[in-house]
């Protein structure tokens, strides 16, 4: 059964005693969730921005909306006043101690402060608060500065059962009864958040690609507004493209009519943004900001990583190339696009209709950047790049074939199948294929692998020869 939200300005959550409390338990748990940004620094303390009570912290079970700002030693490419410190939301249970299926949600137990003697954990492992929120996005509640939208439009029950996402990495999910999403945001910033503002403006122009949201939540501080989730319809029986993609390697056969389909589905989205927000036009001014960015990471990214090194001149080129080509004259059509796509953010239906999901775009990003229009190509080499990532995952024996008796293609020829599909289906929706503005797509791709060999070489060196492989293949393109 639904529980009501409940608000006291006089809750322990509105004095400082119960964050001071925290501060230990915090201390050592946030670092250990998946979603936490500032892996490999220290925690020295917390900030409170904002705390709700949802449910009285004092009864059997307490859940308490919290947004605290966690402070770091910063890096040397930020200053301490140009970062405060990351925002984090999180949504703590409250209770006298916890029953053993909850055990892996454990924040601690309180010594002092308001809630001494309680135990504190991750509510969003517990049906009952994962329930309230629900009920809070159902009616469309308004809890302190806590804001509950709904779109009447789509009825959301009462009655449906939640469960956590365990799999998730830069936020948190929670499905309810297989019939809607709720994507919980854990790092939070000011200002109006793609992956609300995306799906909304395509649900407005009727595109079926992505789940049009059916609530949302809103924290209203000092004036500005910061949006803490969505909630979408869920995709029954869904298969997630990479992992789609590894099981058709893995069998031995092609996935080109995926590959194609996902261009076309790709191409309706980029259709229906450029619609329904501002498109701008790139000359030589505004295309060359782009390419220093672009340059900069190369420049960066040999420093960091040797064996990028003999190809920095080569991939310079690609935007030299493009550089060039602003210079005379060209000009190109920068729109709103997904900014982070790749074979993970899409979702093929039981049916084989392929959706795009997750619009925040790459989260270390500044809101604004992820904010700009750019050129589709951008969203294009994101799944250029991810074709060549799944077919280099799975092994091949050399010489392998089908059930058939016909060979398994290698992982290169597959790998081009796909990307020669997928632009294939793009341009039949759009109009354009991307492959006949060659020096765009080469300077993007570029980008994408650059970045690609940095990441690699930081979490996963075994992974170092995918990106490598290309970006031997980008430097030596004419």
């Amino acid at each position: 059964m639904s529980e009501a939200v409940t608000h006291s300005a006089t809750a322990p959550v509105a004095r400082p005693e119960l964050l001071a409390s925290l501060d230990p338990l915090l201390r050592e748990w946030l670092p250990r969730q998946r979603w936490f940004a500032g892996k490999g620094r220290p925690v020295t303390g917390f900030s409170l921005v904002a705390a709700v009570e949802l449910l009285p912290s004092t009864a059997q079970l307490g859940l308490i909306h919290l947004l605290v700002r966690a402070h770091q030693p910063h890096t040397p490419a930020q200053g301490a006043a140009s970062h405060p410190g990351d925002c984090y939301q999180l949504l703590i249970g409250v209770r006298e101690a916890l029953p053993p299926r909850l055990a892996p949600a454990l924040i601690g137990h309180l010594e002092e402060g308001p809630l001494a003697g309680r135990t504190v954990y991750e509510a969003l492992h517990d049906p009952r608060p994962a329930g309230v929120i629900l009920e809070a996005l159902r009616t469309g509640a308004r809890v302190g500065d806590l804001r509950f939208e709904h779109d009447r439009r789509q009825e959301i029950r009462r009655d449906l059962v939640p469960r956590l996402v365990t799999a998730e990495q830069s936020n948190s999910s929670v499905v309810y009864g297989d019939t809607f999403i709720l994507k919980v945001l854990r790092r939070i910033v000011p200002g109006v958040n793609p992956d609300l503002e995306l799906p909304l403006a395509l649900a407005r122009e009727g595109c079926a690609r992505v789940p049009a949201p059916a609530a949302w939540m809103l924290a209203d501080l000092d004036a500005r507004t910061y949006v803490l989730g969505v909630l979408q319809p869920f995709v029954q029986g869904a298969a997630d493209g990479w992992e789609l993609a590894l099981r058709e390697l893995a069998k031995g056969e092609d996935f080109a009519a995926e590959a194609r389909a996902l261009g076309r589905a790709t191409a309706e989205v980029h259709t229906a943004l450029a619609r329904s927000l501002p498109t701008v036009t790139l000359g030589h001014s505004q295309i060359r900001p782009l390419i220093d960015a672009m340059t900069e990471r190369l420049d960066a990214a040999a420093q960091a990583v040797p064996a990028l090194r003999p190809h920095a001149p080569g991939l310079r080129t690609a935007f030299e190339a493009l550089a060039d080509l602003a210079a005379e004259g060209h000009t190109w059509t920068a729109q709103r696009v997904h900014g982070d796509l790749h074979l993970g953010q899409c979702l093929r239906s039981p049916d084989g209709e392929w959706s795009l999901i997750d619009f925040e775009g790459e989260p270390s990003k500044p809101l604004a950047e992820r904010r700009m229009p750019q050129p589709p190509a951008r969203d294009i080499a994101g799944m250029l790049r991810s074709f060549d990532y799944a077919a280099h995952s799975v092994p091949q024996a050399p010489g392998s074939t089908r059930a058939g008796g016909t060979p398994v293609p290698t992982a290169s020829d597959w790998a081009d199948a796909c990307r020669a599909a997928y632009c294939t289906g793009y341009a039949e929706v759009s109009g354009l294929d991307p492959r006949t503005d060659p020096v765009l797509l080469r300077a993007f791709e570029t980008d994408k692998a650059v970045y690609e060999v940095v990441y690699e070489a930081r979490h996963r060196p075994d992974w170092l020869p995918v990106p490598l492989a290309a970006v031997r293949r980008l430097a030596a393109s004419p």
